[in-house]
């Protein structure tokens, strides 16, 4: 089906692999964010993510070695937030920032001598007769695993937060650690597990950039997904679902201007570079004041640092 150039199942189809890595960060910084931390430095993580996970793809031609890979530099650099934050009490905003620069500067070190290289493929299910139903076979039906398991992640996560024991510690630390550190619960040790996590599904993130979306190594490739993901979690108030509405609807506009620009529209390119930030923010702004009433507060512990003899 053609709208005025675009092809409407392709873009349904698209927006849900252009959604897939800030949906990942997004439901990683959401579990750490509920665990009373403020990770800014989600952006870091996801190009060491991505810079990690094409480098071990590239070199064992296997791209899940490469997700694993990219997940596993994501929580190491989680973990260094963790160190400097919960055990050394730096202050998270500052120490976020860093991590930023950080990640970006060390990337487009290590990603030098990528430049130019193509991954190896990221296979798409075979879905066998599904794959060939009409539309629906297109958008459903047509995807690598990491997307299938990306939506997976975001109902686990609302499981977990909502009805397991565990979410009840996590949710208890992010809301007063004080309290929780009085009912005998680890604070520091439920607070690296979260920002683990968190980072994990970053770096898995980024590596989605560079092994599937592009798929090549570019310095910077994040291009500010990972502060998407920040704005995301906080205007979902803290909500699984809410987050994928944002998610999909960053991955929708992106998708949109790639087809806009395909079918010739005379819009200068800066713009349609631009809109998928700009309309993901006012619309996400938009739709947390028309459910104000029921807008769930942060975490009230969120970016308070904890210390063990209060």
């Amino acid at each position: 089906m053609i709208v005025g150039g675009i092809d409407i199942v392709s873009l349904t189809a698209t927006l849900m692999g252009a959604s897939t890595p800030v949906l990942l960060a997004a439901t990683g910084e959401l579990v750490a964010e509920k665990s009373g931390v403020l990770n800014l430095g989600v952006e870091g993580m996801m190009i060491m993510g991505a810079v990690a996970g094409f480098a071990a793809a590239v070199a064992t031609g296997n791209p899940v070695m490469g997700f694993a890979m990219g997940a596993v530099a994501g929580a190491l650099m989680a973990t260094l937030f963790a160190f400097l934050t919960q055990k050394l009490l730096s202050n998270q905003v500052a120490t976020g920032l860093a991590l930023t620069l950080f990640g970006l500067g060390l990337s487009a070190l290590i990603g030098k001598g990528y430049e130019g290289v193509r991954p190896p493929p990221t296979a798409k299910l075979d879905f066998g007769p599904l794959s060939d139903i009409p539309v629906l076979g297109r958008i459903l039906f047509s995807h690598d695993w990491v997307v299938y398991l990306s939506l997976l992640l975001v109902a686990v996560v609302w499981y977990v937060l909502r009805s397991t024991r565990a979410g009840l510690i996590l949710r208890a630390v992010g809301e007063s650690h004080d309290a929780a550190h009085a009912l005998g619960y680890r604070v520091v040790t439920v607070r690296f597990a979260a920002l683990a996590f968190g980072g994990a599904l970053a770096g898995l993130g980024g590596a989605y950039l560079s092994l599937v979306r592009v798929p090549q190594w570019t310095e910077g490739m994040t291009a500010g997904a990972g502060w998407i993901a920040l704005a995301i979690v906080v205007f979902a108030s803290w909500r699984p679902w809410r987050v994928l509405l944002g998610a999909y609807l960053f991955g929708g506009i992106t998708a949109l201007q790639l087809q806009l620009q395909a079918a010739g529209y005379a819009i200068p390119v800066h713009i349609l570079s631009m809109a998928p930030y700009l309309i993901t923010i006012i619309v996400l702004v938009i739709l947390s004041a028309i459910h104000r009433h029921g807008v769930q507060a942060a975490p009230a512990s969120l970016g308070k640092s904890f210390h063990a003899s209060s």
